[in-house]
């Protein structure tokens, strides 16, 4: 039985630093709380899409993983994070897996980039798994899952992951309204097929917040993170909204 916390956490386009300081909060606490994983969202150094991207985005390894390398050693805990990568004078929508020394055990690059991001994202072109104590460990990122390109996590479970892990963004239009249009469908969907046919667990987690610059300006993150186990079941579905930080812990036996 492993323990993951579910770090559904604020992210403020282009504050770079203001939302790393909080993201390390986020470890601390779930270490605290005796969690073996913490998982963060996708984009959580400047905002998915937010175009600060160009300036701020780092290599990695480099300034940004290390303040995140550094509180996994501290706080002894996995951590998956979503961040931005510079590489060879292109950007990428990037996810890293950090063991308790520090070390990136993976690194994964986004590869189905939404039409409106290709602009500021390259594309991604590789799958890997990580073998840790706890388990085989892949990493994808959001719309990786879409139903449509399923098959990335069918290939992670073909080279043995036992759990996904997805850094997401999910975001809706400033006056969606979730009594009459719950979110999170497309997503139950797709994570219950995967786990249901290839018995892998998988995890995603979003952040909230406004989406203040890019394409998708004006729209909100909401959360609405979900965990599904081997089985197909939902273990957990975090509250939906713009301000609904949370940090939830699950446990998962895999």
């Amino acid at each position: 039985m492993i323990q993951i916390g579910m770090g559904q956490m604020t992210v403020s386009g282009g504050e770079v630093d203001k939302n790393l300081a909080q993201a390390t909060r986020f470890i601390t606490a779930a270490a605290q709380q005796e969690c073996d994983f913490i998982l963060l969202p996708e984009c959580l150094d400047t905002g998915w899409t937010h175009p600060s991207a160009v300036d701020s985005a780092q290599p990695i390894p480099g300034i940004t993983s290390e303040i995140l390398c550094q509180s996994a050693v501290e706080n002894q805990i996995y951590v998956v994070a979503g961040i931005t990568e510079r590489n060879d004078g292109q950007i990428y929508n990037a996810a890293i897996l950090i063991d308790p020394t520090g070390e990136i055990l993976l690194k994964h690059r986004k590869i189905n980039i939404l039409d409106i991001a290709q602009d500021l994202y390259s594309v991604g072109n590789r799958l890997e798994v990580a073998e840790t104590p706890l388990g085989k460990i892949g990493l994808n990122i959001c719309a990786d899952n879409f139903p449509h390109t399923a098959y990335y996590g069918q290939a992670l479970a073909g080279m043995g992951a036992q759990l996904i892990l997805s850094p997401c963004a999910w975001a809706v239009d400033r006056d969606h309204d979730n009594q009459r249009d719950p979110y999170g469908s497309l997503w139950f969907n797709a994570y219950t097929r995967l786990a249901l046919d290839h018995r892998v667990a998988v995890v995603g987690v979003s952040n909230v917040g406004w989406i203040t610059d890019g394409p998708w300006q004006g729209r909100k993150c909401i959360g609405c993170s979900l965990a599904v186990d081997q089985e197909g079941k939902v273990i957990k579905q975090v509250d939906y909204g713009e301000t609904a930080e949370r940090l939830e812990v699950i446990e998962l036996e895999i």
